[in-house]
């Protein structure tokens, strides 16, 4: 693993080599965050979603920081291949290398495209590039929401048909396969038959979109021995959001209901504006994780299961969580964004926050400088 780590961190050195061969159908890019991230108590840990540990009072760089590098190859006019690598801390103590994506895309016409292997899971507004963060304007994507399905990826296929309409352009994707996530504290979640439908519209600076997935058989086993094998059931996610970028006016926001065998169903939204000044953009998002009832029949289950099932509560997402954030983005060069953000959790209980030391009650600040990139 250190070695996969290595050879992705300094593959951007010969980005400027790739880039130099004009005719090459080989095209290499990449993105990354350099951040520290810290609090104002150590009586709990901060995190992204299923990250085994998070930031406390002494800054860290495991919370933000990642580094992704992406080559795509163009086997003729019509034939691509993609493969993209990632390099962060989730799900463990430490840095670890991940295969993102790794796909065949076809374009069958100028308006229908398929692409077989490994794909984002598009159940998100942001899904294709939730950790490109100069693609987005907030530091992070509020946990709140996007803790809510624990998989990155689908191995199976998509057909995407986009056409435009006047001075519309609709897209609709479908895509099918199977997902597989590691979850911190152990734990591997499994599904099978997941099908996942996004619609989308662009009207100049409008974008409107609406999806919906489903896991149609999910599983959740012990990673290292491979054993108590509980199931979670079919598990279901609809999503809706709306993003505005008019004028000098920021508007991002999404809604979501998650309903799944043996994790408690939830309700999930945010709301994000800004306004830029030439280079400068200050922003202020809210986020919300609400439940909605208990999970099912856990205390009927045998008490190994229950535990288990217990575990996956806390990481995927089943805890109740306010947060407001204000920040700051400053795009002072081109291909690079200096961000600043300052969050403020307000957890029921623990909420979303990791390792909660006994008497620990919230709110907690949250804290992070970020440096984006792109090349």
């Amino acid at each position: 693993m250190k070695a996969i780590v290595l050879t992705l961190l300094t593959l951007p050195l010969a980005v400027s080599t790739a880039y130099a061969q004009d005719t090459s159908p080989v095209r290499i890019t990449g993105f990354g965050t350099g951040a520290l991230t810290w609090t104002d108590t150590d009586g709990a840990e901060y995190s992204r979603p299923n990250q085994a540990s998070g930031a406390k009072k002494n800054p860290v760089t495991g919370v933000d920081s990642n580094l992704g590098l992406q080559a795509d190859y163009a086997v003729n006019s019509w034939l691509s291949v993609t493969a993209q690598g990632l390099v962060r801390k989730d799900a463990e103590d430490d840095f670890g290398a991940e295969l993102a994506w790794a796909f065949a895309k076809a374009k069958l016409s100028d308006d229908v495209g398929v692409r077989v292997g490994r794909l984002g899971v598009p159940v998100f507004m942001i899904s294709d590039y939730r950790n490109v963060g100069y693609a987005n304007t907030f530091l992070r994507a509020p946990e709140e929401l996007y803790s809510q399905v624990p998989y990155k990826n689908i191995d199976g296929a998509d057909i995407t048909w986009q056409h435009s309409y006047g001075d519309t352009t609709y897209t609709a994707q479908f895509a099918y396969g199977r997902s597989k996530a590691d979850l911190a504290g152990g734990l591997t979640i499994e599904s099978r038959r997941v099908g996942a439908l996004n619609l989308v519209a662009e009207h100049g600076p409008l974008t409107l979109r609406l999806g919906r997935a489903e896991a149609h058989r999910t599983t959740v086993y012990d990673a290292p021995t491979h054993t108590s094998r509980p199931s979670a059931g079919h598990g279901t996610f609809t999503s809706a959001g709306a993003g505005l970028d008019w004028n000098n006016i920021v508007v991002q926001s999404e809604y979501a209901k998650r309903k799944t065998g043996g994790v408690a169903p939830s309700k999930a939204w945010y709301v994000m504006g800004g306004y830029r000044f030439g280079k400068v953009l200050p922003y202020f998002t809210h986020s919300e994780l609400r439940s909605e009832g208990a999970v099912a029949n856990i205390a009927a289950l045998p008490t190994a299961v229950a535990a288990r099932l217990s575990q996956i509560n806390n990481a995927t997402g089943a805890g109740e969580q306010t947060t407001d954030s204000v920040g700051v983005r400053w795009d002072f060069y081109r291909s690079l964004a200096l961000k600043v953000q300052f969050d403020r959790v307000r957890p029921n209980g623990t909420g979303l926050l990791l390792n909660p030391k006994t008497g620990f009650h919230g709110p907690v600040t949250v804290g992070a400088v970020a440096l984006d990139f792109v090349f």
